[in-house]
């Protein structure tokens, strides 16, 4: 683990600079919004731009990266979102702000690329598992952080916005000095939504809506606080709890699916996450905001790296790596109706809008599990559950994916040996 530390510390270290500068980002940008005057409706589309961008990002990065190496479009896609929180002090108008959001879109994803495949590509075999431990420690903490710092004072109201600029031109000095070398790159093949879903439609329909409803209640929920008469500092600290609470609940929950049929796993937590969501919407009383959205955070988060999982599970070694970034298009896909819907649902039904969101998306990934229980038995091998953190939503499961391929490959390898070895004697 040591030697993975000292290997990868340039990757490390400029990431959780990328994912404070981008969890701190992507809160201002909704608390400064509303101080601006931005309705509901401007800034769910600002922020719905993000994943609009990030789904071409996650086509055309990987083929950039093979074209030009890691380090130049690291470099490149840092300094590009450096300019994006630059441009947020500049101008004061929803139409620049959302074209920095749909540039941050396109950038993130690449860079979470870049650290994934490269992380992969020097990580050996026996300490892979450290190093993705690592990885999703600062995917968890790093955003926790980000958001954190919206309750810093700011009088000028630019504060906030140059450390953001900051931190990221920042992350990308250590991989510059860094005496590493870039690993060789292929793009990855892509697999069809058509051909994943006839795999698995519960991998499918489920990332879709359970995208949705966790953006919608992560770009929501500071400007819910805030409705409740939260003050920014609180409003800030009512996501951190949430986050915190689905980062610290992965593990044992990864560690349950790993041990059951998935689909028992996922119909759990949406049961929670539907009685938390009713909970709140029938008291209403703002002391409940933030122990309701710290459950349902934790039910939530999980969901899609055990969604993953479950669609890994009836894959082939080859089909792994082309899958995930499918799963990740479709991530994207259903973050853009979360944001859209989010901002807009919270004084809808009397302050009961984002818990109605919540109730409704459970209730149907409830039922599409049970459906797909009904008709099919879980596989008899299953793989092993990688977790991601809120804000690794550009391309979460490329590392997870290309994992599970080298060990598959390794262990065929392995067997292929043996066999030889046996036809030998």
């Amino acid at each position: 683990m040591k030697r993975a530390l000292i290997d990868n510390w340039a990757l490390f270290l400029g990431m959780l600079g990328l994912m404070v500068a981008n969890g701190l980002l992507v809160t201002l940008l909704s608390i400064r919004g509303a101080e601006l005057g931005f309705s509901s409706l401007t800034i769910s589309i600002m922020q719905a731009c993000y994943p609009l961008g990030a789904l071409i990002g996650t086509i055309t990065v990987p083929l950039l990266i093979e074209k030009v190496g890691h380090i130049r479009v690291f470099s490149a896609l840092a300094s590009m979102v450096s300019v994006a929180a630059i441009v947020h002090i500049l101008t004061f108008d929803p139409y620049s702000w959302s074209a920095m959001r749909f540039m941050a879109g396109i950038c993130f994803p690449g860079l979470y690329v870049v650290t994934e495949s490269w992380l992969n590509a020097k990580s050996e075999n026996r300490i892979r598992a450290q190093v993705l431990s690592v990885y999703f420690i600062i995917q968890t903490i790093g955003p926790a952080l980000g958001t954190a710092l919206v309750a810093v004072p700011d009088p000028s109201g630019n504060l906030l916005f140059g450390l953001t600029s900051v931190l990221m031109s920042v992350a990308v000095v250590p991989l510059l000095l860094s005496g590493n070398r870039a690993p060789d790159y292929s793009a990855p093949d892509r697999m069809t939504v058509r051909r994943l879903y006839t795999v698995s439609p519960m991998a499918v329909l489920g990332i879709i809506l359970m995208s949705a409803a966790v953006a919608s209640w992560f770009i929501a929920l500071p400007l819910y606080a805030l409705y409740q008469g939260f003050s920014a500092a609180a409003a800030s600290g009512a996501l951190v709890a949430a986050m915190i609470a689905g980062g610290l609940v992965q593990y044992p929950i990864g560690w349950i699916s790993d041990n059951t049929d998935r689909r028992y796993v996922v119909i759990g937590l949406c049961v929670v996450a539907t009685c938390a969501a009713v909970w709140m919407a029938v008291d209403t009383a703002p002391a409940r905001t933030v122990w309701g959205f710290a459950i349902i955070g934790g039910a939530t988060l999980p969901i899609y790296s055990i969604l993953a999982a479950h669609a890994n599970d009836h894959l082939t070694p080859g089909q792994v790596v082309p899958a995930s970034g499918t799963m990740a298009f479709l991530q994207q896909f259903g973050q853009v109706f979360g944001m859209l819907l989010g901002p807009n649902l919270i004084a809808f039904g009397g302050g009961r809008g984002l818990q109605g969101m919540v109730i409704v998306v459970s209730l149907a990934v409830i039922f599409i599990a049970v459906a797909r229980r009904v008709r099919s038995e879980a596989p008899a091998e299953t793989g092993e559950v990688v977790h991601f953190g809120a804000m690794g939503l550009g391309q979460a499961g490329v590392l997870q994916a290309e994992t599970v391929a080298a060990e598959a490959e390794a262990e065929a390898a392995s067997e292929a040996g043996a066999a030889g070895r046996n036809r030998q004697e």
